[in-house]
Protein backbone atom coordinates (compact mmCIF):
# COMPACT_ATOMS: atom_id res chain seq x y z
CA UNK A 1 0.00 0.00 0.00
CA UNK A 2 1.42 3.17 -1.11
CA UNK A 3 -0.98 5.38 0.75
CA UNK A 4 -0.11 6.48 4.28
CA UNK A 5 -3.47 4.99 6.29
CA UNK A 6 -4.75 7.12 9.33
CA UNK A 7 -3.83 5.73 12.61
CA UNK A 8 -6.72 6.95 14.22
CA UNK A 9 -8.92 4.83 12.21
CA UNK A 10 -6.91 1.61 13.04
CA UNK A 11 -7.49 2.67 16.78
CA UNK A 12 -11.35 3.21 16.17
CA UNK A 13 -11.73 -0.41 14.33
CA UNK A 14 -9.85 -1.78 17.09
CA UNK A 15 -11.92 -0.67 19.67
CA UNK A 16 -15.15 -0.68 17.98
CA UNK A 17 -14.69 -4.69 17.77
CA UNK A 18 -17.63 -6.81 18.90
CA UNK A 19 -18.70 -10.80 18.89
CA UNK A 20 -19.24 -11.89 15.94
CA UNK A 21 -17.72 -9.49 13.67
CA UNK A 22 -14.43 -8.85 11.85
CA UNK A 23 -12.41 -5.68 10.83
CA UNK A 24 -10.39 -5.42 8.43
CA UNK A 25 -7.99 -2.32 6.52
CA UNK A 26 -8.82 -2.01 2.65
CA UNK A 27 -5.19 -2.00 1.52
CA UNK A 28 -5.98 0.01 -1.41
CA UNK A 29 -8.50 2.46 0.18
CA UNK A 30 -7.17 3.05 3.77
CA UNK A 31 -10.82 2.35 4.64
CA UNK A 32 -11.47 0.30 7.91
CA UNK A 33 -14.45 -1.82 7.55
CA UNK A 34 -16.28 -4.29 9.92
CA UNK A 35 -18.00 -7.66 8.89
CA UNK A 36 -20.32 -9.34 10.51
CA UNK A 37 -20.20 -13.63 10.54
CA UNK A 38 -23.96 -12.82 9.29
CA UNK A 39 -22.56 -11.01 6.16
CA UNK A 40 -20.25 -13.07 5.45
CA UNK A 41 -22.70 -16.05 5.67
CA UNK A 42 -25.02 -14.06 3.30
CA UNK A 43 -22.08 -13.43 0.63
CA UNK A 44 -21.26 -17.05 0.19
CA UNK A 45 -24.91 -17.52 -0.39
CA UNK A 46 -25.86 -16.76 -3.94
CA UNK A 47 -28.68 -15.64 -3.10
CA UNK A 48 -30.24 -12.32 -4.09
CA UNK A 49 -30.37 -9.65 -0.82
CA UNK A 50 -32.16 -7.03 -3.30
CA UNK A 51 -35.04 -7.38 -0.72
CA UNK A 52 -33.01 -6.20 2.25
CA UNK A 53 -32.83 -2.70 4.01
CA UNK A 54 -30.26 -0.62 2.17
CA UNK A 55 -27.57 -0.49 4.75
CA UNK A 56 -27.89 -4.51 4.88
CA UNK A 57 -27.26 -4.92 1.30
CA UNK A 58 -24.55 -2.30 1.77
CA UNK A 59 -22.81 -4.29 4.81
CA UNK A 60 -23.19 -7.51 2.27
CA UNK A 61 -21.10 -6.11 -0.38
CA UNK A 62 -18.64 -5.05 1.76
CA UNK A 63 -18.87 -8.74 2.81
CA UNK A 64 -18.79 -10.07 -0.83
CA UNK A 65 -15.25 -7.53 -1.38
CA UNK A 66 -13.19 -9.22 1.92
CA UNK A 67 -14.17 -12.47 0.34
CA UNK A 68 -13.46 -11.58 -3.49
CA UNK A 69 -10.45 -9.65 -2.89
CA UNK A 70 -8.78 -11.21 0.37
CA UNK A 71 -4.96 -9.99 -0.61
CA UNK A 72 -6.49 -6.59 -1.05
CA UNK A 73 -7.33 -6.48 3.07
CA UNK A 74 -5.72 -7.01 6.34
CA UNK A 75 -7.36 -8.57 9.58
CA UNK A 76 -6.90 -6.16 12.46
CA UNK A 77 -5.95 -7.71 15.71
CA UNK A 78 -8.99 -8.74 17.25
CA UNK A 79 -10.39 -7.55 20.81
CA UNK A 80 -8.71 -11.09 21.98
CA UNK A 81 -5.32 -10.63 20.74
CA UNK A 82 -5.33 -7.24 22.28
CA UNK A 83 -6.45 -8.99 25.74
CA UNK A 84 -8.05 -6.05 27.51
CA UNK A 85 -7.95 -7.50 30.94
CA UNK A 86 -4.59 -7.30 30.80
CA UNK A 87 -4.77 -3.35 29.90
CA UNK A 88 -6.41 -3.06 32.97
CA UNK A 89 -3.82 -4.95 34.97
CA UNK A 90 -1.19 -2.82 33.55
CA UNK A 91 -2.79 -0.02 34.61
CA UNK A 92 -3.36 -1.75 38.18
CA UNK A 93 0.73 -1.47 38.20
CA UNK A 94 0.85 2.02 36.98
CA UNK A 95 -1.46 3.48 40.12
CA UNK A 96 1.00 5.11 42.47
CA UNK A 97 -1.12 5.27 45.80
CA UNK A 98 -0.95 1.56 46.82
CA UNK A 99 -4.45 1.42 48.86
CA UNK A 100 -6.15 2.35 45.17
CA UNK A 101 -4.17 -0.31 43.65
CA UNK A 102 -4.82 -3.40 45.54
CA UNK A 103 -8.49 -1.93 45.40
CA UNK A 104 -8.28 -2.39 41.79
CA UNK A 105 -6.46 -5.38 41.82
CA UNK A 106 -8.97 -7.06 43.92
CA UNK A 107 -11.81 -5.58 41.64
CA UNK A 108 -10.28 -7.27 38.11
CA UNK A 109 -10.53 -10.52 39.89
CA UNK A 110 -13.47 -12.85 38.54
CA UNK A 111 -16.82 -12.44 36.99
CA UNK A 112 -17.60 -9.01 36.34
CA UNK A 113 -14.05 -7.53 36.27
CA UNK A 114 -14.54 -4.71 34.20
CA UNK A 115 -17.85 -3.31 35.67
CA UNK A 116 -16.16 -3.20 39.23
CA UNK A 117 -12.91 -1.67 37.65
CA UNK A 118 -14.73 0.68 35.91
CA UNK A 119 -16.99 1.39 39.19
CA UNK A 120 -13.43 1.97 41.50
CA UNK A 121 -11.92 3.90 38.53
CA UNK A 122 -14.33 6.23 39.10
CA UNK A 123 -15.12 6.37 42.66
CA UNK A 124 -11.34 7.14 43.22
CA UNK A 125 -11.45 10.05 40.78
CA UNK A 126 -8.85 8.50 38.17
CA UNK A 127 -10.97 7.76 35.20
CA UNK A 128 -9.31 10.32 33.30
CA UNK A 129 -5.51 8.87 33.91
CA UNK A 130 -7.29 5.21 33.02
CA UNK A 131 -9.11 6.44 29.77
CA UNK A 132 -5.47 8.16 28.82
CA UNK A 133 -3.46 5.04 30.20
CA UNK A 134 -5.84 3.10 27.79
CA UNK A 135 -6.13 5.29 24.77
CA UNK A 136 -2.52 5.50 24.48
CA UNK A 137 -2.10 1.23 24.64
CA UNK A 138 -4.29 1.50 21.85
CA UNK A 139 -2.45 3.79 20.05
CA UNK A 140 1.07 1.79 20.13
CA UNK A 141 -1.35 -1.69 19.80
CA UNK A 142 -2.08 -0.06 16.44
CA UNK A 143 1.43 1.44 15.62
CA UNK A 144 3.04 -1.73 16.24
CA UNK A 145 0.30 -3.65 13.65
CA UNK A 146 1.12 -1.06 11.17
CA UNK A 147 5.04 -2.11 11.49
CA UNK A 148 3.89 -5.78 11.56
CA UNK A 149 2.27 -5.28 7.98
CA UNK A 150 4.92 -2.71 6.54
CA UNK A 151 2.17 0.25 6.44
CA UNK A 152 2.58 3.56 6.47
CA UNK A 153 0.32 5.45 8.82
CA UNK A 154 -0.05 9.23 9.69
CA UNK A 155 -0.99 10.63 13.15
Amino acid sequence: MEKSINLQDIIDGLEMQIDGTSTYLNLKTGEVISVSDEDVRSAEEDESFDHLPDWKQEDIKFAIDVLDNFDDYRELPTKFEINEYKLLEDFCYEVKDLGNRETLFDAIRGRGAFRRFKDRVNEMGIEQEWYIFRDEQYKQIAINWCKDHNLKYIE
